[in-house]
């Protein structure tokens, strides 16, 4: 199971979010599920902002493209390719204002490329290349936006990230939020982490049936197909 896991905390050690993605690929192995890691931290390697030469080579068909906006795409298209190339997404990020860092946010405006993780249809509609994949967003607020609580309306970080992945063919993507941490006692603070990890938990465990089911399907397949 290829999983590309993706880290956009400002923080190192002192990160929960950091510490939470780790807990759930520990899970998964715990789980005997065979994890091959792609690892990206965008804080450090952090993708171009767009700028008017990406958009430009973006929108322009692949065989017009001259060498300077190959040279400009190339880093957008190696990250591409780790991405369709991965089974599964784990994707772990802090919420800094209401939204997500923007670090990752240059990481959707670099990967979210046409053509190439979206086509078009014939009746013109996107058909986004990431339906295959499971996703995890694992994030961590400082406030206690859920439902029911008075700041819930001000989460636009769960919107944000549905729809950006929802365009890239992302239908039902797993959310477990550690909340609230940064304004709240430290009894409520470990009681938000321990509810993260029961529910990370249980996500590798769900996983875990999921890929063994498909691994027996596709072992038949080849079976028949020997036959």
């Amino acid at each position: 199971m290829k999983i590309m896991h993706v880290d956009a905390s400002a923080k190192r050690e002192r990160s929960n979010s950091r510490a939470l993605s780790r807990y759930f690929l520990e899970r998964l192995r715990e789980e005997r599920v065979d994890v091959d890691v792609d690892y990206l931290d965008v804080t450090v390697d952090t993708p171009p902002h767009v700028t008017e030469a990406f958009a430009i080579a973006t929108y322009t068909p692949a065989h017009e493209r001259t060498a300077a906006m190959k040279a400009t795409l190339a880093s957008s298209d190696a990250l591409c390719e780790r991405l369709l190339a991965a089974d599964a997404f784990v994707f772990a990020m802090p919420m800094y204002n209401w939204s997500m860092p923007s670090a990752f946010k240059a990481f959707i405006d670099s990967v979210t490329r046409t053509g190439v993780t979206y086509t078009h249809g014939d009746d013109g509609r996107a058909v986004g290349q990431l339906g295959r994949q499971k996703v995890l967003f694992i994030t961590s607020r400082g406030a206690d936006l859920r439902a029911g609580s008075p700041y819930e309306s001000m989460d636009t970080l769960t919107p944000a990230l549905k729809a950006s992945f929802g365009f890239l063919g992302v239908a039902d993507p797993t959310f477990v939020d550690a909340q609230p941490l940064q304004f709240a006692n430290p009894e409520v603070r470990a009681d938000a982490l321990e509810r993260a990890r029961s529910e990370l938990a249980e996500v590798a465990a769900n996983w875990a049936e999921s890929f063994a089911a498909s691994d027996t399907n596709s072992r038949e397949a080849m079976t028949v197909g020997e036959e």
